[in-house]
């Protein structure tokens, strides 16, 4: 009998087989704790972005901080949080008061059909304005332009009435108003730079720096909020001649028979 049948060589087989057989089930055992490993971290690490996704998406967003913020209140406000903007030097009991919203094409239009002849019967004293401004085309539309343009127009206001108004102007221009399906207000350099072709705010720190902190963003959601609580202002630009509604005129002429209808006359 040759060497490789005898007993001694079948166990020492045997034992080769055993020992590659423990081998084989080591290195088995190894590959399936390191698959197991694998996959927890991958579940963890899923989880942990989907729990990170949900947290974040639970933040508040800056608006809904504002909205809770102490309001500063620009100057020239008055009433509760300084949601009342009324100018005009004038004893006269007429207003007009104009609902409007700094994305809105319509009221961009009235602004630059009728806005500078509206300024001018407050400057000459037959009545005064007063201003309450929504945001609510950033829910219609998306994005946060309203919001932040109001805030920069209480910027302007706090720095005197003729910038405020003169600002206005300016964001509702041909050149400077922004389609209404875009966001540009939401820029703060937007913003500034509509400022910079104002005299009173061209190169204003104090007014740069109060759009660029949003020193004025909780009182914006004030606004925005008074905006939303008046009554019959369901569309923009609404405008009350003495708290009484009336057709948004489309010319100078139609705004002049509107105000001698509402009694308002020189």
């Amino acid at each position: 009998m040759s060497k490789r049948n005898s007993k001694t060589a079948k166990s020492a087989a045997r034992e080769r087989l055993r020992l590659e057989r423990e081998r084989q089930a080591k290195r088995s055992k190894v590959r399936r704790q390191a698959i197991v490993a694998g996959s927890i971290v991958a579940v963890l690490a899923i989880a942990g972005g989907i729990g990170y996704a949900v947290v974040q998406n639970n933040q508040p967003t800056k608006w809904e901080e504002a909205a809770k913020a102490t309001v500063v209140a620009p100057a020239n406000t008055s009433g509760k949080n300084g949601t009342t903007v009324l100018i005009g030097d004038s004893k006269t009991a007429n207003v007009v008061h104009l609902f409007e919203d700094p994305r809105c094409p319509a009221c961009a239009s009235f602004e630059q059909t009728v806005g500078e002849t509206v300024n001018k019967g407050m400057t000459d004293g037959d009545y005064k304005l007063s201003f309450t401004i929504g945001t609510f085309l950033d829910g219609n539309l998306g994005g946060e332009g309203s919001k932040n343009a109001l805030s920069a127009l209480g910027a302007a206001l706090d720095v005197s009435p003729e910038a405020f108004l003169d600002y206005k102007t300016a964001l509702y221009s041909t050149k400077y108003h922004p389609q209404e399906t875009t966001d540009e207000l939401a820029n703060d350099s937007y913003l500034i730079k509509v400022a910079n072709t104002v005299d009173a705010l061209k190169n204003n720190t104090k007014f740069q720096n109060a759009v660029e902190k949003g020193t004025y963003d909780a009182w914006a959601m004030k606004m925005s909020k008074t905006f939303d609580d008046a009554e019959g202002v369901k569309s923009t630009p609404t405008i009350k001649v003495n708290d009484k509604a009336i057709t948004n005129p489309s010319t100078v002429a139609d705004w002049e028979t509107a105000l001698k209808d509402a009694g308002v006359t020189k």
